[in-house]
């Protein structure tokens, strides 16, 4: 099967800056993928290159076997839905929608019935004659949504969509997203800097790091094997040990990562240390331990006793849990 998008050795410079140096990627047809990491990382500047918002500077890009590195945005076969959403407050909520297939030439019956199957499928019936200005956020969201699909474009990419939204909705449209792609059975690049969207959404997600890949797979495999230091730190909550921690609590003398839900406390295990912090996190506690010379973080589940600041405790973990990273 021929891959939705594929990157070969691609590389963004401006002036001195990399912003994308060199990266190698693929992304199979059909799949929900995620560009994650921190601002500057190079998500966004690859999300760009694949819309043609920007050119590559070397490497070669291909959308379903075609390169299309020299050919334009309007002439390549995906839609971006931005953070901002970018809807035409003058028009009404139908207008925004169908605006692409005004711009190709649709007549206008054909464009407003497209338009509303397009609401009906993001679930806004009945919208159609209301401004943006009248909307919520989330409802601005679906609208956005529903005028990049309506082109029926083979790669949607989604730059932060739900950076704007408020925790409870941002949660829901996530469920709404994930549903969506799977229905319609398009691939769906996604860009953002939050790793619980990224986790919760994506079949396949890249982390990217200084305008390179840190480490490319499932997010299973991610979170559970990072690669490496930075992986294992912005990626979920983790222990990143060092050589002699990690030798001290029966493991190798080199690098690991020990996610905090993997401890438990108890007399009889690995280390102990001097309790010297606990956060109540709602569902648990976070209690931090010093031992070793490091601080380490174990995820007390709500309702399990809690040591006093201070107090000694010891604590244990599966061996198979300690993760020892490549680098």
């Amino acid at each position: 099967m021929t891959p939705a998008v594929e990157f070969q050795s691609v590389a963004r410079h401006f002036g001195t800056v990399r912003a994308v140096d060199g990266v190698d990627l693929t992304i199979a047809e059909g799949a929900f993928f995620a560009m994650l990491g921190p601002s500057g990382s190079g998500k966004t500047t690859c999300l760009r290159l694949i819309s043609g918002f920007e050119k590559p500077t070397s490497g070669a890009i291909r959308i379903f076997g075609q390169d299309v590195s020299d050919v334009p945005p309007n002439r390549r076969n995906v839609n971006t839905v931005f953070q901002d959403y970018a809807l035409f407050p003058h028009m009404t909520v139908r207008d925004n929608v169908a605006y692409g297939l005004m711009v190709k030439g649709i007549d206008r019956r054909s464009r407003l019935d497209r338009a509303e199957e397009m609401l009906d499928l993001v679930k806004l019936p009945g919208f159609g004659d209301r401004k943006p200005a009248q909307l919520s956020g989330g409802q601005r969201q679906r609208v956005a949504l529903a005028r990049a699909l309506v082109n029926e474009p083979k790669v949607l990419l989604l730059d932060e969509p739900l950076g704007a939204l408020d925790l409870k909705l941002r949660e829901a449209m996530q469920d709404e997203l994930k549903a969506l792609q799977q229905r319609l059975g398009i691939t769906f690049v996604f860009v953002t800097h939050d790793q619980h969207e990224a986790l919760s959404m994506a079949d396949s997600l890249a982390v990217f790091h200084d305008g390179r890949i840190a480490q490319i797979g499932t997010p299973q495999d991610v979170y559970a094997r990072p690669q490496s230091r930075f992986v294992a730190d912005f990626v979920g909550s983790s222990n990143v040990l060092a050589p002699e921690v990690t030798a001290a609590l029966g493991g190798p003398a080199r690098w690991s990562s020990l996610r905090p839900e993997a401890l438990r406390l108890t007399d009889q295990g690995q280390g102990r240390g001097i309790v010297t912090a606990i956060r109540y996190l709602g569902a648990g506690s976070r209690v931090t331990v010093q031992v070793a010379g490091a601080e380490i973080a174990v995820l007390v589940p709500a309702g399990q006793p809690l040591p006093d600041p201070g107090a000694e405790t010891g604590f244990a973990f599966a061996p198979a849990d300690l993760h020892v990273m490549e680098g």
